[in-house]
């Protein structure tokens, strides 16, 4: 691999103290995708009050074949209980209220999932059940580096692939496709939104993450069966994951199918929906918003000629993680087990260009 130089950039929010990125640049990323990616990030610094920093390699560079781009997250894991207590100290908003207020008391959590090498209804089964005994899986989540900086949680430095130094995120376009970097005019119909699609891709580095696209990619016939407590991989915002059949039991669903999934601070009040996985589900990773309803920022596919922004629906998601936000609408009535790649789909005349 050729050695990476750094170049070091700060973006500062202009409002309140927010989030500082500190950008590593990969060689050859020109200085207008540098621009954009600065751009992308002064979004979320002036729309979130965390005072902390993170740090990102960005880059914008040929890369093979039809990829778009990619990106990977630092994630770690810490016990339940330490996140919810972290989330009941930073609450802030009526939002974060609650959501806190909602969260089980004591050490552990309860869900609903399917395919794993104890489900009782058989080995693999497709079948959820509710999985709610105290074990591994019901008592940790693996959360983003930058998430747990937000609240106030301990963090270990970790170094990614294509990552200069320690990072909390690595992101990288590939300079082969047509981006427009000035969306203040609107975006080009033949371009892709550059300060958007950076935008969301810094989301996921935030915590717009869900652990169930690690079940889904290791479940037979692609890998698996496991054991239910080798998925100690349930996100923050999994936490806010529901179902109807999940709700009537008083447990999140992280289960890998096509059964409708949707955020909700509480369990009963249904909000926007969520994709639902790249195998068992819709066809998109579960870490975003459900494909073509127009969510939010995290929706996973974007078209050439649209500008992508950053929602309230976005917003309220960020806040339930523990990230501080301004007030907004409260809502209506790889390897096994490894966390992969986060996938951002292209909307282009019926086909599909992913991130990997």
């Amino acid at each position: 691999m050729k050695s990476l130089l750094a170049g070091l950039l700060l973006v500062a929010s202009t409002a309140s103290a927010g989030p500082v990125f500190n950008f590593n640049f990969v060689p050859g990323t020109s200085v207008q995708a540098q621009q954009g990616f600065q751009a992308a990030a002064a979004r979320w610094s002036n729309l979130l009050h965390d005072n902390v920093t993170i740090n990102l390699t960005v880059g914008f560079n040929p890369l093979g074949g039809g990829i778009l781009g990619q990106a990977a997250t630092a994630e770690d894991f810490h016990y339940y209980s330490s996140v919810r207590n972290a989330l009941a100290a930073d609450a802030s908003s009526a939002a974060d209220a609650t959501a806190v207020a909602h969260l089980p008391g004591g050490s552990s959590f309860g869900l609903l999932i399917n395919r794993t090498a104890d489900n009782p209804n058989g080995a693999g089964s497709p079948i959820p059940y509710a999985d709610n005994n105290g074990g591994a899986n019901n008592q940790i989540l693996y959360i983003s580096n930058a998430e747990a900086k937000a609240l106030g949680l301990p963090v270990t430095p970790q170094t990614l692939p294509g990552c200069i130094g320690a990072c909390d995120g690595f992101i990288q376009f590939n300079s082969n496709f047509n981006f427009d970097f000035d969306p203040s005019n609107g975006t080009s119909p033949t371009a892709f939104d550059f300060v958007g699609v950076a935008a969301h891709e810094i989301g996921h580095v935030l915590g717009f993450l869900s652990g169930v696209d690690i079940l889904d990619a290791n479940s037979p016939p692609h890998n698996g069966p496991f054991d239910a407590d080798e998925f100690t991989y349930v996100s923050t915002l999994d936490l806010f994951r529901y179902s109807a059949a999940s709700a009537a039991q008083g447990v999140i669903d992280w289960t890998a199918d096509n059964r409708a999934k949707y955020f909700s601070l509480d369990g009963t009040s249904v909000g926007p929906q969520f994709s639902t996985g790249v195998n068992f589900g819709d066809g998109r990773q579960a870490s975003h918003w459900k494909d073509n309803l127009f969510i939010g920022l995290m929706d996973p596919t974007a078209g050439m000629g649209e500008t992508l922004n950053i929602t309230d629906n976005d917003l309220l998601a960020m806040d339930a993680i523990g990230w501080d936000v301004a007030a907004i609408p409260e809502p209506s009535g790889g390897a096994m087990l490894g966390a992969g790649l986060l996938l951002f789909a292209v909307r282009q005349r019926g086909r599909s260009n992913k991130l990997s």
